[in-house]
């Protein structure tokens, strides 16, 4: 199955790893990587995390990774990376 970044995740992305460098430069590329591997890895069985409760009817799901999420929807032919947000942060509201 196809994988896609929203415009929005991409933003995420990129904040993560600007927040990250202002301490670590190399962690940061490192976290950015590695986030990145965990989207594009949901390509495969993308169905076997959870439902984000109170969000089954549009169906994004959740993959945690350390300490972010990774929210998503499965369409007819791709999965939809729609943000990736820090645990801490109340990501019900962006939905």
């Amino acid at each position: 199955m196809i994988v896609r970044l929203s415009s929005s995740a991409e933003d995420d992305l990129e904040d993560i790893g600007d927040y990250i460098a202002r301490e670590d430069p190399r962690s940061a590329v490192e976290h950015v990587r590695v986030l990145r591997a965990k989207c594009m890895d949901l390509a495969y069985f993308p169905r076997r995390f959870a439902l984000v409760a109170g969000q089954e009817p549009e169906g994004v799901r959740r993959r945690v990774h350390g300490n972010y999420v990774i929210l998503y929807r499965i369409d007819d032919a791709a999965v939809v990376i729609l943000h990736i947000v820090h645990g801490a942060r109340d990501y019900g509201r962006l939905l």
